[in-house]
């Protein structure tokens, strides 16, 4: 099968639900159900009308049978040799047996009936059977009837009792997306799993199971959340002395030593503390107008690297300066840590690309995004940079996304949001 055979040949997507295909099932079930139902009434009322009609049929047979063979005169519709005898049921008389055989008589349904006289003669009869085909034929229009109004009946009746569960499950399935984007608050609330005495289906079990493990998730990340801030200003206090002691140390090697890694700690310290406060969403906005390609020349020069600002397109953005600066500052700091150079900063209206020409992001990054603590390839730092600007992108209502280019080297794309104007819709670059 061709690509275009399989593109002309697929369902529209909306077949794929769930109530499509439950409707589906009853619709065909019932069809079923209604053809075997219709052909078993069919059968037995057809069965009946004919074994009625060649009784009697039979019966005027045998009469004329008897006058024939008084010589008296035949009953009206017998005779000898009549035209309209159906070919197979004169042979069977000509045989020497007698049988019936519905066929037609002057254009009209007959029931005929023939047997063998003298002289290799046949001697038939025929019955008037309007009447039972008149009532097979109703009886057919009643079984096609009834048998539509009951699938169109039990169709919408199955699809309202199916919906009724496909609305709680869609319910269900977009609080998980909600959860999954990081709203642990977001309950399905089902009235079913309210009260214990009240028989709960499988989809209020499913329902009850996803609040709970949401309500377990959010107290696990609350405790996570105040172990950091607790963890990051407990240690504070001992990092300030430690500096202050550090400073008195005589000039040396060690000294330096002493003094790097009491840096490390506080600037990992404060990155907790930072994150501390994304994760509670306590942060706030202070806005102002910035121009974005002077802007990222002051990140680029206060970072100390060799990275190359590439200005496109300038704009004013309203913005959170320290944040942005924040974001741009650690982009560049991961790009020089775990990348290679040249280190390209692009300014292109809203749009800021930070590039190296490394090995690109690791697959669990691209994914997954930004884990804290974790690194590859025996990257330096403690892994907190990227979750951080993750962090300060989505307060300032930025998009941050990550890729590999295709020849090669990380590229991560920060999308500043429009003018915040009332009234007037963002527009994207």
């Amino acid at each position: 099968m061709t690509a275009m055979s399989r593109a002309l040949g697929r369902l529209p997507d909306w077949t794929a639900t769930l109530t499509w295909k439950a409707a589906a099932f009853i619709a065909v079930m019932c069809c079923a159900l209604a053809a075997l139902l219709g052909v078993l009434v069919h059968v037995q009322v057809t069965d009946r009308t004919v074994g009625e009609a060649r009784g009697r049929a039979l019966d005027r047979l045998t009469e004329a049978a008897r006058a024939y063979e008084a010589g008296d005169r035949l009953p009206l519709g017998a005779g000898v040799g009549l035209p309209g005898l159906p070919p197979r049921l004169r042979h069977l008389a000509a045989g020497g047996r007698r049988g019936t055989m519905v066929g037609t008589g002057d254009t009209q349904p007959t029931m005929w009936a023939a047997g063998p006289a003298d002289g290799g003669r046949v001697l038939a009869v025929q019955v008037d059977y309007r009447q039972g085909a008149r009532i097979i034929a109703a009886l057919d229009r009643a079984i096609l009837w009834s048998s539509a109004l009951a699938i169109s009946v039990t169709l919408l009746v199955g699809a309202f009792a199916v919906t009724r569960v496909t609305r709680r499950l869609q319910t269900t399935a977009q609080v998980a997306r909600r959860i999954s984007a990081g709203d642990l608050d977001a309950r399905v609330d089902d009235p079913r799993t309210k009260d214990p005495t009240r028989l709960q289906d499988e989809v209020a079990a499913v329902a009850g199971a996803l609040d709970t493990m949401a309500a377990t998730l959010h107290g696990k990340l609350l405790s996570e959340q105040r172990f950091t801030a607790d963890v990051a200003h407990e240690l504070r206090t001992p990092l300030t002395g430690l500096h202050a002691a550090a400073e008195l140390l005589p000039p040396g090697r060690p000294t330096e030593l002493v003094r790097d890694r009491v840096a490390t700690l506080r600037t990992l310290t404060e990155d907790l503390l930072e994150i501390s406060r994304l994760d509670t969403k306590s942060e706030r906005l202070d806005l102002d107008t910035e121009h974005l390609a002077p802007l990222a020349e002051r990140v680029v020069r206060a970072s100390g690297t060799g990275t190359r600002v590439r200005v496109v397109r300038d704009a004013r953005v309203e913005t959170d300066r320290r944040r942005l600066e924040r974001v741009l500052g650690n982009l560049v700091a991961n790009a020089h840590r775990h990348g290679r150079g040249p280190v390209v900063l692009t300014v292109d209206g809203r749009r800021v690309t930070v590039r190296d020409h490394g090995d690109g992001y690791p697959e669990y990054l691209l994914a997954h995004g930004p884990q804290r603590f974790r690194t590859e390839s025996g990257g330096k730092g403690h892994g907190l940079g990227l979750t951080i600007a993750l962090g300060q992108a989505r307060v300032l209502g930025a998009a941050l996304e990550f890729a590999n280019a295709p020849d090669g080297g990380a590229v991560a794309t920060l999308r500043l949001p429009g003018p915040r104007l009332p009234g007037v819709p963002e527009r994207a670059d």
